[in-house]
């Protein structure tokens, strides 16, 4: 397989096994959250739990901390590893809990986003799982059919409703990033609904509509964006996006036309940018030109356009 191909992102490098069989047992569940040797993840308000020092990780607990703690929350189950069971805990709201922790000086509580620039790949791994996780389970408590109060089951993999029988799961929403080119241009561009930072540009970039495809959603977002058209479009690699549940499928296009229509309601800029400009914002030598840092898909496919490793 082509190295560039199976490139492996931050947040992409979960090593879990995330127990297909074992979730259908849900007395196995209650019974390894409780287990001496499982490993729990305690998150406060979404953010992740970091082992101070010089060796930075992700802190682990026992079910006898949990208890210690008068922590009575239901640990969801991420997956196994090496025969040892994972499970994520919400304590957001057990402020006394967290401060003690906090205090103890075996961990601090900081954004998964910032943690996972200097977390190793499967740390950063099992952060876009638990957080992604816990963050749709905060956000539905409650039956979209009939409103009635919902419960965790498989482990978290699913909400039940026990009043009309409807199972709900967690979703991934699909947003496509593009970077498109030009022979020795690519088309970078600054998006309204971020902070819009001077010199930043980043690939263009948009949510996945229903009915579509990959390649036709590169093209509906670059035309309603930049208004250009692109003719081939190329996978090169996605990356789960736990913020708070997306999946960012990269792609590259070949240009089909190259004159700017830009949506100035949703874009602040789009432009042209030449190859060897790229390659010096790379080396963050560019006076006009800034790119997103190697925590954003983004980066990787302005890197492989910008030395010609696209296909």
């Amino acid at each position: 397989m082509n190295k560039r191909i199976s490139i492996s992102h931050i947040f992409a490098a979960n090593p879990l096994d995330r127990g297909e069989r074992e979730r259908r047992d849900e007395e196995w569940i209650l019974r390894m959250a409780k287990d001496r040797k499982s490993k729990l993840l305690l998150m406060h308000d979404l953010n992740v739990p970091i082992t101070p020092g010089s060796e930075q990780g992700l802190a682990w607990l026992g079910a006898a901390d949990l208890k210690r703690l008068e922590v009575d929350v239901q640990p969801m189950f991420l997956g196994s590893l090496d025969g040892v069971a994972h499970f994520v805990v919400d304590i957001s709201g057990h402020e006394p809990a967290a401060k003690e922790l906090q205090d103890s000086g075996k961990m601090t509580f900081e954004d998964a986003r910032a943690a996972a620039e200097y977390l190793s790949g499967p740390d950063s791994g099992i952060i876009a799982q638990a957080r992604a996780q816990l963050s749709w389970h905060n956000r539905h408590g409650f039956c979209s059919v009939c409103g009635n109060e919902t419960s965790i089951g498989r482990g978290g993999q699913v909400r039940r409703c026990p009043k009309c029988e409807t199972e709900h799961y967690p979703r991934t929403d699909p947003v496509i990033i593009t970077v498109v080119s030009d022979n020795d241009r690519c088309l970078l561009g600054q998006s309204r609904g971020r902070l819009v930072q001077m010199r930043r540009y980043s690939a263009l970039a948009g949510f996945m509509d229903q009915g579509e495809t990959i390649e036709e959603a590169v093209a509906r977002e670059v035309m309603e964006e930049a208004g250009i058209q692109v003719g081939a479009v190329r996978y090169h690699s996605s990356q789960p996006w736990p913020f708070p549940s997306s999946l960012m499928i990269g792609c590259h296009a070949d240009a089909a036309t190259t004159e700017i229509a830009m949506d100035e309601e949703e874009m602040a800029d789009v432009r042209w940018f030449d190859r060897s400009e790229v390659l010096l914002a790379l080396d963050d030598k560019s006076d006009v030109l800034a790119i997103p840092g190697s925590i954003a898909i983004a980066y990787h496919l302005i890197t492989a356009w910008a030395r010609g490793e696209t296909g």
